[in-house]
């Protein structure tokens, strides 16, 4: 009996102390930064434990999905035409990335990697470009020519390749984010190439502030001086597309990454970069892209009929002066909205 005593009040004390160590456990805020896919990644989140294993292996797991220059991923297998069962975040963002193309007439377009090649800005690339090279390309791109049936890919022409690079990265932070829900998380942030996912508050209890820079041409990422602050405390993805970094100069030309699927030439458009807010980041990350594309009169078309997006274009006008297209409601994150608000808004 004395015996079981001391067991039981062994057993207590055991307990006793778990409790107030969990009890005492406070919440940090943590930071982990490093490269993936080609790319720099920073999150930030408020946590009573560190993440930095489970972060990684969702990366490990996405780059067997989505990243092009894992030659065990799906997308890499769907390119080389070689049997593979599509996982559940391929066969979404593929999905996502159809329906983007259909809204926007086909600027918008995973399809159109062999131009992205043939330009240099993508897995290879040619020596030269011709309207011929061009042309002979065209017989296999377009996004109608792809499709999942069956819980398979099918191509009309198996020389159909995919590059998901602008819908890719706004996903990868989705995931992040979808980690960070399970996890019971309330504040964080994730920046994955620019793309950025925000949630609730940061270590100062502010709202987080994502910088929209000056699209001044750098194509060594030094310059960053910022045009304009999103301020967001509620959940949300943020991307921004640009032709002021990735871009180069031939016999006097610029030739920026942007690419035109339905021409195969870079898109060239008085709209300097294109902001845009959505629900998730892959959502914010396809439309940027494809307003990039489509420039800022029927970029604004676009979205206003898209319920959920809030768009910040920076253009350029006949006389070079540079000036801003903008939804309404994006004001309600930008804290010199007062000031924005009497700038031209066509």
């Amino acid at each position: 009996m004395k015996h079981m005593f001391k067991q039981t009040l062994f057993i207590s004390l055991v307990f006793f102390i778990l409790l107030v160590s969990s009890c005492g456990k406070h919440a940090v805020y943590y930071q982990e930064t490093g490269t993936v896919f080609h790319t720099y990644y920073q999150i930030k989140y408020e946590s009573t434990d560190i993440l930095t294993d489970k972060i990684d292996k969702e990366f490990q797991k996405f780059s067997l999905s989505l990243n092009p220059f894992n030659p065990n991923s799906t997308i890499a297998k769907v390119n080389n035409n070689e049997p593979v069962e599509l996982d559940d975040w391929f066969v979404h963002v593929f999905s996502k990335a159809q329906e983007v193309s259909e809204k926007s007439g086909g600027a918008f377009d995973i399809t159109c990697a062999p131009f992205i090649n043939l330009w240099g800005f993508g897995f290879s690339n040619k020596d030269s470009v011709s309207p011929q090279a061009i042309d002979s390309l065209k017989a296999f791109t377009g996004y109608q020519k792809i499709h999942i049936e069956d819980g398979r890919i099918v191509k009309d022409d198996p020389r159909v390749i995919l590059n998901c690079s602008a819908i890719a990265k706004g996903y990868a932070c989705d995931v992040i984010a979808q980690l960070m829900e399970r996890e019971g998380i309330e504040n964080y942030m994730i920046d994955i190439g620019g793309e950025v996912v925000v949630k609730g508050v940061n270590e100062k209890k502010d709202c987080w502030k994502i910088g929209i820079n000056k699209p001044e041409d750098d194509p060594t990422g030094i310059k960053n001086e910022i045009e304009e602050v999103l301020q967001l405390c509620k959940k949300g993805g943020i991307a921004t597309s640009g032709n002021y970094r990735n871009f180069y100069i031939k016999d006097g030309k610029k030739y920026a990454h942007t690419i035109n699927p339905t021409t195969g030439y870079p898109s060239e458009q008085s709209i300097l970069s294109a902001t845009v807010i959505a629900d998730d980041c892959m959502t914010a990350d396809a439309y940027a892209t494809t307003f990039m594309v489509l420039g800022v009169d029927r970029a604004v078309e676009l979205a206003k009929t898209l319920a959920d997006i809030d768009y910040f274009f920076i253009y350029v006008d006949e006389e070079g002066v540079h000036r801003f297209a903008y939804s309404e409601r994006i004001l309600n994150y930008m804290p010199n909205r007062k000031e924005l608000a009497v700038l031209e808004n066509p």
